[in-house]
């Protein structure tokens, strides 16, 4: 997708883009990847994930869809207590980070054994009215299919202007992605990313809430 036709997708929102995991693909042949290790870009920058006391896991890198020379990458704090007390913005702890297109690292200094690596699908264009009724790991744009239709968790975000932009839903894992004896990092729930998207512009992409139900 290219900034052209983000209209129908992020403005109009009458359509969106759903992705799904693939297994046993080089993170070359997706769209990103789940899992696994962190991208290399990560190597030299522990400092600025981690913070003090408090580790981040890697969990997904998606090729960003309307900039295809950029990802966007997600890392969870390893305590689940930290995310499920600071789970709203501004005070959500989950790291959403937009960065040149990367590799993934041999290193695995982020790497979640809760998880088992699967590469991202090629996304899917759909009609946002079908996707409610479909089983997705990603959906990008169109409006965001809700476990809790609160309006506090889009308070804040209304007020800086930010925009939905993509959802990971943990609906959409294959039975293959978590390890035994791990439970799922959302509580079977979903993680909803927001942007602040303009005409020709998609910038500063941030963890907008969480939710499970």
């Amino acid at each position: 997708m290219t900034m052209e036709n983000h209209m129908n997708i992020l403005v109009e929102r009458t359509d969106c883009i759903l992705y799904y995991t693939e297994s046993g693909l080089s993170n070359e042949q997706g769209k990103g990847w789940i899992g696994g290790n962190a991208p290399a870009f990560f190597d030299d920058q522990a400092d600025l994930i981690h913070e003090g006391n408090q580790k981040y896991y890697f969990y997904l890198s998606l090729v960003h869809p309307f900039k295809p020379e950029s990802m966007i990458s997600i890392f969870i704090p390893e305590d689940y207590e930290e995310y499920l007390e600071n789970n709203i913005y501004p005070n959500c702890s989950i790291k959403v980070l937009e960065h040149p297109i990367s590799i993934e690292s041999v290193k695995d200094m982020f790497t979640n054994p809760g998880l088992i690596k699967h590469a991202i699908s090629d996304g899917e264009l759909s009609n946002d009215e079908k996707s409610r009724d479909q089983s997705f790991l990603i959906k990008v744009g169109g409006n965001p299919r809700l476990i809790q239709n609160e309006d506090y968790y889009f308070t804040k975000l209304r007020e800086e202007s930010f925009s939905f932009l993509f959802q990971v839903d943990e609906d959409g894992y294959p039975e293959t992605l978590l390890q035994d004896d791990y439970s799922y990092p959302f509580g079977f729930g979903s993680l909803y990313i927001f942007a602040k998207v303009g005409t020709d512009e998609i910038q500063d992409p941030v963890a907008g809430f969480w939710q499970f139900s």
